[in-house]
């Protein structure tokens, strides 16, 4: 509709239109400079931050992520487990236990919410390239999940994953490899 009142001669109320218009197109030019400086600030600390380095090696976390997980998470000692800070980012099933009958729903959605979309957006990046067939532990282990459970409870299981991923990176002080996501087996 903008068009055809702006190719159209401006007479009358359509030249307020077309200011309007221009007035729009020049905030949104500026915007677009403030976020091309942030995103360069953002990449330089980046990759001044060993921290911040680490977590991009794991699948599914990319910059954004990683200088997120770099910027919150200042000593992942602070968590006992992995576990403990996927619980802290709200990833884990909230339990309806009673009696001897153990019932886990949905997920607490406790702590940061910011991180903890990160992930599943993450974690559903991998499992459109799970459906390629290459060979890769985790992507494995999201293939065989994929079979059982619907597509939507696996990216938040592999969300936990990835949380836990990269406290074990973080503790760990090196990048991601496969070894890292599934334990060795433990010793008789």
């Amino acid at each position: 509709m903008l068009v055809e009142h702006i190719l159209e001669p401006c007479t009358g109320h359509r030249l307020t239109l077309r200011i309007d218009e221009e007035l729009h197109v020049g905030q949104l030019e500026a915007l677009e400079e403030q976020i091309a400086t942030l995103d360069a600030e953002m990449l330089a600390w980046h990759r001044a931050n060993e921290d911040s380095r680490r977590p991009a090696t794991i699948p599914g976390i990319g910059l954004v992520t990683a200088t997120a997980l770099a910027a919150t998470i200042d000593d992942a000692a602070q968590f006992d487990s992995g576990r403990a800070m996927a619980a802290w980012l709200g990833l884990t099933p909230r339990q309806n236990s009673s009696g001897n009958k153990e019932r886990l729903g949905k997920i607490t959605k406790a702590g940061n919410k910011y991180l903890r979309t990160l992930l599943v957006v993450g974690s559903t990046a991998i499992i459109r390239s799970a459906r390629i067939n290459s060979p890769d532990r985790l992507l494995d282990w999201v293939r065989g999940l994929l079979g059982k459970k619907p597509a939507r409870l696996v990216t938040v299981a592999l969300a936990n994953k990835l949380a836990r991923i990269a406290w074990a990176v973080l503790m760990r002080k090196r990048a991601f490899s496969n070894s890292i996501v599934t334990p060795a087996p433990a010793a008789i």
